[in-house]
């Protein structure tokens, strides 16, 4: 049987990606329905989480599953010793699909290797998170219309920030062209902008942040420096301010540019901006209802027209 397992985003086409906005665009029209009904996800996160967590388990509940896991790993047998190979396997007893955080790369790749129901990534260490591109790239199309041939401007943490990883990956298949601001010590890994460079993606290098360098961009992605993953704390007391986002900083923006963030913010983006019409980052983290429902169904094997000509639909 296909593993239909969600590790990473790289192994969708074109042609896949598209459909599940599709499917996420009929989920937006009528997100409550009852074609989960009898079944169960469990979500397992080993690693602090609330907009992804809450996401996916309103996700499940507003499609009739039940949600089952836990958010904190110190009240599990985790603490005991248990492997990951172990917890998987006896949650797969009762769970028709397990949706996974873990701190560790690699680990949802494990998991799905292991596991005899179908993983979701929620994210893996600084690795990837798919589900998270998911519902970028629905935001992305929702706002500017489609998603080829736009210039995305990637700020802040791109060293450990598995956000824009996947939006690499993803965005091969549509002409982008990306921009990197970051410091030297938070700069993209080389894996990943060799990964551009084989697959044909236009990308510059940039250290400025300021209006004339942020012109041209349909799309500015604004990420947070992560305290955890860092090991030496005064690299990261050097570095957790590098760039702030202030509205001034707008004057020379693009009409159709929008300012997203996969949140949460610190000090990433001044609060004055949020009343701004360029502000899309609350209704992006809406949109990952929407995403996962889609991804959830996906995954289960329920397909866009079993979603079209569902009649379990709660108005």
């Amino acid at each position: 049987m296909e593993n239909k397992s969600l590790v990473t985003i790289a192994k969708y086409s074109r042609e896949k990606i598209l459909y599940l906005i599709d499917m996420a665009r009929e989920f937006e029209k009528h997100p409550n329905r009852r074609l989960l009904e009898g079944r169960v996800v469990a979500t397992l996160f080993f690693e602090p989480s609330t907009r992804t967590r809450l996401s996916f388990e309103t996700a499940a509940n507003r499609l009739g599953a039940r949600v089952i896991g836990f958010a904190d790993p110190k009240v599990t047998s985790n603490t005991k010793g248990e492997t990951l190979k172990d917890t998987i396997m006896m949650v797969s007893n009762y769970a028709d699909i397990i949706v996974m955080r873990h701190f560790l790369e690699g680990a949802a790749q494990y998991a799905s290797e292991v596991s005899p129901v179908p993983i979701v990534n929620a994210g893996d260490g600084a690795n990837q998170h798919p589900s998270q591109t998911m519902l970028d790239l629905y935001t992305i199309s929702q706002t500017q219309g489609r998603l080829d041939d736009l210039s995305i401007y990637l700020v802040g943490d791109l060293k450990y920030g598995r956000t824009v990883h996947s939006m690499l990956t993803a965005m091969r298949h549509f002409n982008p062209t990306f921009h990197f601001i970051a410091p030297d010590e938070l700069a993209m890994p080389e894996y990943y902008k060799m990964y551009c460079r084989e697959n044909g993606i236009r990308f510059f290098e940039h250290k400025d942040f300021d209006a004339h360098t942020i012109s041209g961009a349909d799309i500015l992605y604004m990420t947070r420096v992560q305290r955890e993953r860092f090991t030496d704390l005064m690299e990261y007391e050097r570095v957790k301010d590098a760039y702030l986002l202030k509205k001034d900083m707008l004057s020379e923006a693009r009409p159709n540019m929008k300012i997203l963030h996969p949140l949460p913010r610190v000090n990433e983006i001044e609060y004055s901006i949020d009343d701004t019409p360029y502000a899309y980052y609350f209704q992006q983290a809406r949109n990952g209802l929407y995403a996962r429902q889609a991804l959830i169904c996906d995954s289960l094997g329920i397909t866009l027209e079993d979603v079209k000509n569902d009649k379990t639909i709660i108005e």
